[in-house]
């Protein structure tokens, strides 16, 4: 998944964008509260992390310009600051959850997976389609209970068709949940992934919406196995 991540602190940053990058998702590192906006304007993100104080605009004034747009990104603050009415002023700002500083990286990750399977409607910690098994605290993946040997780049694909099934998601689209600013992405680098995915999943699971897309279909058992490039309405 796609996170935005602001934080002044280079050290820290840097810290957290690469701790997170390593466990496999894509990082975009900003700041200051104007760059974190504008960045929300350019790329769709899983999630956003915030720090409170960040220069030209706080980290709440980023999320109530968000939520006075209508934007329901989930947001996760990060501060310093651990008193009641801090806690509560960045609570009732819009942010979906508060970090107190210093962070350990493994309960941020843990903390980020909470957002997305809560912003997701899905509380459940593994994520099911079918028989196939999504656990994201280790970026592993199951089908019919044996494990898939998936590269990180594989299972963010995975992941981000698995959390529409049945809906279309563009190469753009899949581009912009699977990579971040400044990495480069060949110019089949989505077809070669789906290839792979489709050769481990399967017949069936990944499907070409010819003109819109990719879609993950759980296949029917009842049924004969359709190919990959079937035509199917979302």
């Amino acid at each position: 998944m796609r996170l935005l991540l602001a934080e002044d602190d280079r050290a820290l940053g840097r810290a957290l964008a690469d701790g997170l990058r390593h466990l496999g998702h894509a990082v975009d590192w900003v700041e200051d509260g104007v760059h974190a906006l504008h960045a929300f304007e350019s790329a769709p993100y899983a999630a956003a992390i915030l720090d409170w104080n960040l220069p030209r605009m706080t980290g709440v004034e980023v999320v109530r310009a968000l939520r006075r747009r209508g934007d329901a990104t989930p947001v996760l603050l990060l501060t310093a600051r651990d008193d009641l009415d801090d806690r509560v002023t960045g609570l009732d700002c819009g942010a979906d959850d508060y970090v107190v500083k210093p962070v350990h990286l493994d309960e941020l990750a843990a903390r980020v997976r909470a957002l997305l399977r809560r912003s997701a409607g899905d509380a459940a910690p593994v994520q099911r389609i079918g028989n196939l098994e999504l656990d994201p605290s280790t970026r592993s993946a199951r089908l019919g209970g044996s494990p898939l040997e998936l590269s990180p780049r594989e299972y963010a694909l995975l992941e981000s068709l698995a959390a529409r099934p049945g809906r279309a998601l563009s190469r753009t689209q899949l581009e912009e949940a699977v990579y971040g600013w400044g990495e480069e992405v060949a110019s089949n680098a989505i077809e070669v992934h789906v290839h792979h995915l489709r050769r481990k999943l399967g017949p069936g699971w990944v499907r070409t919406l010819r003109g819109v897309g990719y879609a993950l279909f759980p296949p029917d058992a009842s049924r004969e196995p359709a190919t990959d490039d079937e035509v199917t309405l979302p």
